[in-house]
Parts: structure tokens; sequence; C-alpha cells
């Protein structure tokens, strides 16, 4: 790794395969060459469902994976489609199963909502990181409607006015995750 790679932990909120948010991802992994080392986190569906009688001494494996690697990441990216209206159930429950932890206080984030329309995802994503005191900021969002037809199998296939708001939001986010970086560390 490069000195001063910036470390990414990006999750899909899809699970099916060649979705238009996994395509997204390697569009991002593209733009953000050669200053990010992405990591795509395939768990998502290792992970039970979310019950508070587990989380501690006998939290699972796969859950434990989890949190360790999004406190390792420098940053987390998260693309996600947009279920009847919301987050799908597998993200909110990937999501839930850290907030008894504080891996997420302070974590630089970028969110992306990729769907057909998306906007009430799109807030829900906003709520759950501004309340689990993650470093979200508007220039680390985006809202990308009607996808299908703007992300396609190759960059130069792709719409235009999306893949320069996808280097904004990358070049954003590194700014961010620089910053976070840099500050001193809070002490208590």
């Amino acid at each position: 790794m490069p000195t001063g790679q910036l470390k990414i932990l990006a999750i899909s909120g899809s699970t099916r395969s060649n979705s238009v948010n996994e395509l997204l991802l390697q569009r991002i992994v593209e733009l953000s060459s050669p200053e990010w080392e992405i990591e795509i986190f395939k768990g998502l569906t290792d992970l039970p469902y979310f019950n508070r009688d587990l989380d501690g001494p006998n939290t699972p494996l796969s859950v434990d994976v989890f949190r360790k690697k999004i406190a390792r990441a420098d940053g987390v990216l998260i693309c996600t489609p947009e279920y009847i209206f919301s987050l799908p159930g597998i993200l909110k429950n990937a999501i839930e199963w850290t907030v008894s932890t504080t891996v997420f206080s302070g974590k630089p984030m970028a969110l992306i909502t990729a769907s057909g329309l998306g906007e009430k995802a799109h807030e829900s994503l906003l709520t759950i990181f501004k309340t689990i005191y993650a470093r979200v900021e508007e220039s680390c969002t985006l809202l990308i409607s009607g996808v299908a037809a703007k992300i396609k199998n190759t960059l130069e296939d792709s719409d235009r006015a999306t893949i320069e708001a996808l280097e904004k939001l990358v070049a954003s986010f590194s700014d961010l995750i620089k910053e976070v970086k840099a500050a001193p560390p809070v002490k208590g």
C-alpha cells in the first residue's frame, strides 16, 4: 500500500450480484485510485438478525469481524438502494449491530443512495448516521435518482454529470478523512 493511502470500507446495501449499487462502487474504485485502498464488504448476509441478547460476550464472530473492519477503516462509504421508501433491511440490521459500540462515533462517512427515487432512504441514512455521531458532511452525500439509466459497465458509458458528482464526492471524502486524521485526539 503506498504511503498515505486512505483505507475505505465500502458497503453496498444491495445483496444482488451485479447490482447497480455494486457497479457504482466499482466506478468509485476507478475514480479514487491510487489515493484510496477500498475493501468492498461482502458479509452483510453473514450477519445474523440483530439480537441484543447476543451482544457482548456472545457476540457472533461475523459481527465482531464487521465491527473491527469499521474501526480499522479511515472512512466508511455506504451505497444503497431504496426498498419500499426505506433502507434495505439487511443494511439496517448491520447498522443495528454497531449501535452498542462507538465504531461509527466520529468516523468519516460518505453516503450514497442510488435507486429509482431514493429520497426516503437517503433521509433515513442521514438521520441514522447523525444519531450515532458519525462524521457526515453534506459534500460527502449523494442521492442518485434514476440510477439504472446513469451508471453503466464503464466510466465512459456512464452519465457524465453523475460521474462528475462522484468525482466531487471522492475529493470531498478524501479531504474530510484527512481533516479528521490531522485533528488532535480528544481528551476525556
